[in-house]
């Protein structure tokens, strides 16, 4: 929705959110630190490696950046100047840069707060005084808590689902463990070979949508990480919908676009569209709209469709939207906006 930015800056600042790796890079809220101090305490169980690894054969260069946060204390990576000359590229860090990600991955080091997007980090001690590792559940508990979490997030899910939320590396327990005890429901779907499993908590919403007593009526855009999209295959089987983010594909070999935003329409998704935001023109260019091939135009698509871009392009401070292409090309008739063609 259409959240004011400095909002979630100052949770970050306030320590209701944390940022560590739990889908990807993620803010979480701070109650579930500890159930994510076990990754932080053994990033290599992770499949992590190169941060242990490279922490193990750079001993000086660690304690160099953990002396400066001490002495200095929150930095930015842009506080250490590059040697050597300019960077070739995203991953191309310099080496105090390597060290504040692999000291942040291991835990000593958490984000204090951010500034204009840039990290700030700090000493975790600092950061979070009150921690004692002795808090930290046993990692079967860990483990029982992540899976509940995720099913209760994704509404329902097959077994397949669950494990990637959290990208624990191995599902356990096995949800079934967990219909006995009433933790979790088994569900039916059409269709579907495998059992299904639901959270409790939702098992009013699911009787009302068994009876067709749930009508989804929004419309509006997906980022690339959101829930709904960011497992592949899960998106592919609930909505046949086959995406993946296209910015790391070499330009020639992208398909929709350097960063393309799913449709959510009413319970399905429609299309997708590549969107930049000229802030200082405030426009909101939609360089490409595509349509799924099932999806033909209509008015009330087109009329929900345009209010959807009206409200991220208004989000954006980008109130003039503008359309350089669409597929198919009847579309563009249908939208009605203050939309000017490109």
């Amino acid at each position: 929705g259409a959240y004011q930015p400095e909002w979630l800056d100052q949770a970050l600042a306030d320590g209701h959110l944390f940022e560590y790796w739990a889908h990807e890079a993620c803010f979480v809220p701070i109650e579930d630190y500890r159930l994510l101090r076990h990754r932080m305490l053994d990033p290599a169980a992770m499949g992590w490696k190169y941060s242990a690894s490279w922490m193990r054969d750079n001993p000086q260069q660690v304690q160099a950046v953990l002396n400066h946060i001490q002495q200095h204390g929150p930095t930015r990576s842009s506080d250490f100047e590059r040697s050597g000359g300019k960077g070739n590229g995203w991953w191309d860090w310099k080496p105090e840069k390597r060290a504040l990600e692999v000291l942040f991955t291991a835990g000593e080091l958490m984000i204090a707060r951010r500034q204009k997007f840039q990290r700030i980090y700090d000493l975790r001690q600092r950061v979070l005084p009150h921690w004692q590792d002795d808090q930290m559940p046993t990692p079967e508990q860990t483990a029982r808590e992540l899976l509940l979490k995720s099913v209760k997030a994704l509404g329902f899910a097959k077994a397949d689902w669950i494990r990637d939320y959290y990208r624990t590396r191995k599902l356990s327990p096995d949800p079934k463990s967990l219909l006995q005890s009433g933790e979790l429901l088994a569900m039916r779907v059409e269709g579907w070979d495998a059992p299904g499993y639901l959270h409790p908590d939702h098992l009013a919403l699911a009787q009302q949508a068994a009876e067709g007593k749930l009508r989804p009526t929004l419309t509006t855009l997906l980022s690339p990480f959101d829930p709904v999209v960011w497992d592949r295959k899960r998106a592919l089987e609930l909505f046949d919908f086959d995406y993946r983010i296209e910015c790391y594909t070499p330009a020639e070999k992208r398909q929709y676009g350097y960063f393309t935003l799913p449709v959510l329409r009413k319970g399905k998704i429609i299309g997708r569209l590549d969107a930049k935001a000229h802030r200082r023109e405030q426009q909101f260019e939609i360089k490409a709209l595509h349509l799924e091939p099932a999806i033909k135009p209509n008015p009330a698509l087109g009329q929900d469709l345009a209010a959807a871009l009206q409200r991220c392009a208004d989000w954006h401070a980008c109130p003039q939207v503008r359309l350089a292409d669409s597929i198919p090309s009847s579309l563009r008739s249908f939208l009605q906006t203050r939309m000017e063609p490109s």
